[in-house]
């Protein structure tokens, strides 16, 4: 058995990596020509924490190749995955689908034996429907079924969410006349290894699954809204809103993750998925009220952060004031700059006149197109932050958590911290001289 992935960009390189590494045959399709070349000389153009080796592995054992043919990938393959990416349009924000039409009809005309087409792209409801009408259309002589099989990888921690993952959706088309179990078989094939784990495998229909994917982000994004909204109470009212996220998170039915105070929600996922279930509950005459109130929230949030910054500063600002940044990236373990809240609150400190020194473990050559021009990187935390007039913490890196306060005081010009992640305690940094605000916690 072998199997074609289309598309070489995050999902599909730990799709096609993790299927390689349990024994198939992958074949991926990658038609840009600087990352595909990027690909062929064995290396990885993404950082996802120990996808490089693996896929070395898979490619040295012969079980994972990269090419820019359909034709090659498909042909005799058991099933196609289309894993091309599905952006909010410029105009409407609904999701653009045209790159995986193409990939459904390329496979189609590649393709020379029955195929389960699998739509691994996050995809509005009813676009596996679509897929199978233009499908049939295009080719009506060929024996195919369609599947939707969303991912539901965190960035950071991919191939453990893919290797031991907490479910795997796969939706199916109705049973055709006299029935058939075809695709089903073929797909419980190529997932056999989780089988053996025990991890919950749900079998539906294509409209189902097409919509888990978009409900599971957009009820993750509100828990975020949520505590963040939580988090200005609770510095209205002395609270602590990581006692409040602990008391809440340990109710079973709530759970802890996805309860952090911060700058916001960023990523490939998270804003493009809730602004396109937006849109699929509006075109359905049942608009989601509390989809389109997080998406709000979360642009509000990282406005408002940023003015939060400039008020922390305020005793000492000038133009020209140096700030530094530890962290770029939405979240740590990937370099991923998509929607990142580092984006819009540098350029508002931008407007202000400010100097801007930064530095990401990661996801600094990611992030300098996005940013202003003149914005300083550094080549550490430490260099980052020495001579600035005031440190910002934009994304929880381990190793920005291990640095030692008193150095820091020693080789900042100024003593304001704001932490918009919550990594230190406060009590310990105001010992060491520093003023320090966190986000939904008391300033000492």
């Amino acid at each position: 058995m072998h199997m074609a992935v289309i598309g070489g960009g995050y999902v599909g390189l730990v799709t096609a990596t993790c299927f390689a590494e349990f024994g198939i045959e992958v074949r991926v399709v990658e038609t840009h020509p600087e990352r595909l070349a990027t690909l062929q000389s064995g290396q990885i153009p993404i950082y996802e924490p120990g996808l490089q080796s693996m896929a070395a592995a898979n490619v040295a054992a012969g079980r994972l190749s990269f090419g820019n043919s359909v034709n090659d990938a498909v042909a005799g393959a058991a099933a196609a995955f289309i894993a091309v990416g599905t952006p909010p349009d410029e105009d409407t924000g609904r999701a653009d689908l045209t790159k995986v039409i193409e990939a459904c009809l390329q496979i189609v005309h590649a393709a020379t034996d029955y195929i389960v087409i699998t739509t691994k792209s996050t995809v509005p409801v009813g676009t596996g429907k679509k897929l199978a009408k233009l499908a049939r259309e295009a080719r009506p002589d060929l024996d195919f079924d369609i599947a939707s099989n969303p991912e539901f990888l965190r960035e950071g921690s991919a191939i453990c969410d893919f290797m031991r993952p907490d479910r795997v959706v796969i939706g199916l088309e109705a049973s055709k006349p006299g029935g058939t179990s075809r695709a089903e078989e073929i797909m419980r094939r190529l997932y056999r290894p989780l089988y053996l784990i025990e991890a919950p495998i749900l079998f539906t229909d294509l409209e189902s699954a097409e919509l888990i994917k978009y409900a599971a982000n957009a009820f993750l994004a509100m828990k975020i809204s949520f505590i963040n909204e939580m988090a200005d109470l609770c510095e209205k009212t002395g609270a602590n809103v990581h006692a409040i996220a602990r008391g809440v998170g340990l109710d079973g039915r709530i759970g802890t993750k996805f309860l952090h105070a911060g700058p916001g929600f960023g990523g490939s996922c998270f804003p493009k998925d809730t602004l396109a279930l937006s849109h699929i509950a509006r075109d359905a005459g049942v608009p989601s009220r509390l989809v389109d109130a997080t998406i709000q929230i979360n642009t509000e949030r990282k406005n408002s952060m940023a003015e939060r910054i400039l008020e922390a500063i305020g005793h000492t600002r000038q133009r020209g004031c140096t700030i530094a940044i530890l962290g770029l990236a939405f979240k740590p373990n990937t370099d991923d700059m998509r929607d990142a809240p580092s984006i819009p609150i540098l350029h508002r400190l931008h407007e202000e006149g400010l100097t801007i020194k930064a530095f990401d473990p990661v996801s600094m050559s990611a992030a300098k197109p996005l940013l202003p021009a003149d914005v300083i990187f550094g080549r550490d935390a430490i260099e980052t932050a020495t001579g600035a007039d005031a440190l910002v913490v934009l994304t929880e890196w381990n190793e920005f958590r291990a640095l030692d306060p008193r150095t820091l005081r020693s080789i900042m010009h100024g003593n304001t911290i704001v932490d918009l992640r919550n990594i230190w305690d406060p009590q310990a940094m105001a010992k060491h001289g520093f003023r320090y605000q966190s986000v939904g916690r008391p300033t000492p």
